[in-house]
C-alpha cells in the first residue's frame, strides 16, 4: 500500500515548554502530510474542490501523544495507506524525531471522498480508479506527468 513521509520542523507554540505536542497540532501534521501526498500523485485537494467540488473529509480520527517535541525539533511525519473502501482512505500515521528516532505520536485516520452538493452538504462518493491507481503506484511515480501544466483534474476534462 502507499506510504509517504514529510519532514517538518516543530514550530513556536505547536508544544509547551516540556515538549508536550497540542494534539490539533499531531492533527495538523497529519493532514499537511496527506495534502502533500496528493499534490504528489497529482490530485491536489484545492483543486479537487476548485475544479470537481470533491474532497477527502475526516471520518475518523485516533491520535496519541507518545513522546516530545519542542521548538525546532525535526519530525518526520509518515502516513500508511492500511485500507481502501469504495469511499474510504484508512491511515496509519506516525511521527518521530527526526535525529534520535523518539515516537512523538501515532494513529489513525479514516478519509471519506464526498462531494460538495451546492447547499454545502456533503455526499459521499466512489473514490474514483484513476485516484486510487495513483496511490497504489505511488513508489513508482510512472502515473506523474511534468511539473508544469495542468494537474490531472484539470488536463483530463
Amino acid at each position: 500500500m502507499a506510504m509517504y513521509w514529510k519532514e517538518i520542523t516543530v514550530n513556536w507554540g505547536e508544544s509547551d515548554p516540556f515538549g508536550l505536542v497540542y494534539y490539533p497540532r499531531i492533527v495538523a501534521w497529519f493532514n499537511d502530510t496527506e495534502h502533500e501526498l496528493f499534490r504528489v500523485i497529482g490530485y491536489p485537494i484545492e483543486q479537487m474542490i476548485k475544479n470537481d467540488r470533491t474532497t477527502f473529509v475526516m471520518g475518523e480520527i485516533h491520535f496519541r501523544f507518545i513522546g516530545p517535541a519542542a521548538y525546532g525539533d525535526r519530525i518526520v511525519n509518515t502516513i500508511t495507506l492500511a485500507e481502501v473502501g469504495a469511499r474510504t482512505l484508512h491511515w496509519n500515521c506516525k511521527a518521530k524525531n527526526a535525529v534520535t528516532g523518539a515516537p512523538v505520536s501515532e494513529g489513525k485516520a479514516t478519509r471519506v471522498y464526498a462531494r460538495i452538493n451546492e447547499d454545502g452538504s456533503l455526499s459521499s462518493q466512489p473514490i474514483p480508479l484513476e485516484m486510487l491507481t495513483a496511490l497504489q503506484e505511488l513508489g513508482s511515480l510512472t502515473h506523474l506527468k511534468t511539473n508544469s501544466g495542468a494537474t490531472k483534474l484539470g488536463a483530463e476534462r
